[in-house]
């Protein structure tokens, strides 16, 4: 992977990352959003003439280019296999069946605790944020309608329950990786996560549960739930029995995460047991199904808001966000296969002295190479690795260093807008990564508790003497 080029100066990397801030403040202040696509073209124009300028040759620029496409291929791929499962799960019922139990059993004043529980409950038995999202999150966002409960809310409750199992789960890709690259016991890595994780999660839920509090059900358009309600119903069976045959593709997908089937597979698996599912009980034909999975699921029920809710998903109605996912990772493979990651990293080096320094610094390392890399896993890998030998070079275990890794490296993935996870979850739950930001408390939070028990000096475990005699010896 590595250039035989000269790498680029400080100055030239934070010249870099400069541009792109800058860029994306401006266009905020005077659009209002940015069109990020463009954003990121600007930016790898601008990074790439600079880089070739100073000594990098174009062979390098496109080994990077052909490497962050390599990270957000499998990615992106199960972005689009996502986008062709929530139709199927829309005409087999399923997400209509959650909709409708959901209004009619669901507090709106613990609806927003309600959900970051239940979607941390599916991510630690998936190990996916993706799969979460994809399935009981759209379910409920639609659920939030008719509450009358904020999409950006619900997004963010959705997204710090769902990231739960990106951090803690056995199955997640992200923990098993950050466990490696720290060269820490996955189970060691999973008990000292918890030290940071649980505290931030329960001040999200104590958030959530404050917030919800606003709503009751003294606040919520009967009439307009009556009407989405009885649209579901005339167009779907709700029934019971009905209902447990159409939770078999959710059940589906768990059984295969489990058993460790790729997310890939289990997408498009799921996928097909909700078309058949459609085709026998709802009567729809395979050329239905295949246009819905598409160009996703339409329906005309006579009633706007169910309208609203049900006629979304498909193939294509992700590409936008597809498209995205490259141009980041791109931008992203270019700045690390080019050195610049590193000239940037290197400088930091001389604040890993001791270990308050050296967790802070490591905390900010993966945050802005989450940012400028649009990938976890590069924000995992480089700080990880240019940062362990700081860490047994002062004696602190190995699973305070891959910890720190996902403190920072994993909870803010949702926040950057052209990272993976920021165009995952805009693209399926329709909510823009600046309106959800604010709301997603657990993916600022963490961070915040690492901080404090780096100043504080709390669960910053030095390697016992017998550790490191055994260590020498090998």
């Amino acid at each position: 992977m590595k250039n035989s080029t000269k790498k680029p100066s400080f100055g030239v990397a934070l010249l870099i990352v400069t541009f792109l801030f800058v860029i994306i403040i401006a266009q905020v202040l005077v659009a209002g959003s940015p069109d990020i696509h463009l954003t990121l073209v600007f930016s790898i124009t601008f990074a790439v003439l600079l880089l070739m300028m100073t000594g990098t040759k174009w062979s390098v620029v496109e080994e990077g280019i052909m490497h962050g496409c390599k990270i957000a291929t499998v990615p992106m791929l199960i972005l689009m296999f996502i986008g062709m499962l929530i139709p199927a799960l829309i005409a087999s019922g399923t997400i209509p069946a959650l909709i409708y139990y959901g209004l009619k059993m669901i507090n709106p004043s613990v609806f927003l605790l309600t959900t970051a529980l239940i979607c941390a409950v599916s991510s630690v038995c998936t190990g996916s944020s993706y799969t979460t999202g994809g399935t009981f999150g759209v379910a409920f966002m639609g659920i939030s309608v008719g509450l009358g409960i904020p999409p950006a809310l619900t997004a963010g409750a959705v997204i710090s329950g769902a990231v739960i199992g990106d951090k803690l789960s056995p199955l997640s890709d992200s923990t098993n990786l950050a466990a490696g690259v720290c060269e820490t016991n996955l189970f060691a890595h999973i008990k000292s996560m918890l030290y940071t994780t649980i505290p931030a999660f329960i001040i999200s839920l104590i958030i959530y549960t404050v917030l919800g509090m606003r709503y009751s059900a003294d606040s919520i358009d009967t009439t307009a739930v009556d009407a989405i309600l009885k649209g579901i119903v005339d167009n779907f069976n709700v029934s019971p029995l009905y209902t447990l045959i159409s939770l078999i593709p959710l059940a589906a997908v768990v059984f295969m995460a489990v058993k460790k089937v790729s997310a890939l597979a289990a997408m498009i698996i799921a996928a097909i047991i909700a078309m058949v599912i459609a085709m026998i009980m709802q009567g729809y034909s395979i050329l239905e199904m295949m246009s819905f999975m598409n160009y996703g699921f339409t329906i005309d029920t006579g009633v706007a808001d169910v309208d609203k809710l049900l006629n979304r998903g498909g193939i294509q109605a992700m590409m936008w966000t597809v498209s995205l996912g490259y141009l980041g990772l791109s931008y992203g493979g270019i700045l690390e296969i080019t050195g610049t990651l590193e000239s940037l990293i290197n400088k930091m080096e001389s604040l890993t002295k001791n270990a308050r320094n050296l967790i802070i610094t490591h905390i900010f390392s993966s945050i802005l190479v989450n940012i400028i890399s649009a990938s976890q896993y590069v924000a995992i890998i480089i700080p990880g690795r240019m940062y362990l030998p700081a860490y047994k070079k002062i004696g602190i275990r190995t699973d305070v260093a891959s910890r720190t890794c996902e403190d920072s490296g994993t909870v803010t993935s949702p926040l950057v807008p052209w990272g993976l996870c920021g165009v995952f979850f805009t693209g399926t739950l329709g909510v823009n990564t600046m309106e959800y930001l604010p709301f997603a408390f657990l993916c600022y939070l963490t961070p915040v508790v690492a901080v404090i028990y780096a100043l504080t000096g709390k669960f910053i475990w030095k390697e016992s003497v017998t550790e490191l005699k055994e260590k020498a010896a090998v």
